[in-house]
């Protein structure tokens, strides 16, 4: 959580490091295990002030993602099965909110992420390839939605914070999972046939 102030300009930086992930994320891939670092590390950080604890929130966010980007720079093979656990989490997560409502059950995220996990380590360019594709689709749409209308990110106002809640956009917004199949699937053919092409 950050405070509502900085919504878009937060919101910016997902666009942002999302269109890099998901058109140049296997050429850049350190480049972006810091922007996701950074993400992850600011959220986790941030959420863990209290709401009326604006200084420390803002002091939590930076040296949160400060930290997650130097974890997952230097933990480069550990990056590459977190994305892979993690893009399953979010396969999970956006499936499961597609055909039902609520979470899904633990198990069906643990399977996933462990797959995705193996599969990344197995295959890694092409993982890595379509792991940043659609996680910098993902968070391109997320910000978008923010910046477009401040209710449809989740931005949620608890006095003056904006909360992040990457895996849900918006209720009744069954489109946002094709969009984000079809921009994830545009991201890869852009990065295997331009961006990500061995030399």
């Amino acid at each position: 959580m950050l405070p509502h102030s900085y919504e878009f300009p937060a919101a910016l930086l997902l666009v942002l490091g999302g269109a890099l992930s998901c058109f140049a994320g296997y050429r850049l891939f350190k480049i972006t295990l810091a922007i996701y670092g950074l993400i992850f590390g600011a959220m986790l950080a941030s959420s863990t002030m209290g709401v009326s604890n604006t200084s420390g929130m803002i002091v939590a966010a930076i040296l949160g993602g400060l930290a997650g980007s130097v974890i997952l720079v230097l933990a480069y093979f550990v990056g590459i099965g977190l994305i892979g656990a993690g893009l399953g989490a979010l396969v999970a997560h956006v499936g499961w909110g597609y055909f039902r409502a609520g979470d899904p059950p633990v198990a069906v995220i643990i399977v996933l992420a462990v797959f995705g996990a193996v599969g990344a380590m197995l295959l890694q360019r092409y993982v890595i390839i379509v792991s940043t594709a659609f996680g910098g689709a993902w968070t391109l749409l997320i910000g978008a939605l923010t910046i477009a209308d401040r209710d449809a990110g989740r931005g949620s106002r608890l006095g003056d914070v904006w909360i992040l809640y990457p895996n849900a956009p918006a209720d009744g917004r069954g489109w946002v999972p094709v969009a984000w199949i079809l921009l994830g699937l545009v991201g890869t053919g852009v990065q295997l046939a331009v961006t990500g092409r061995k030399r």
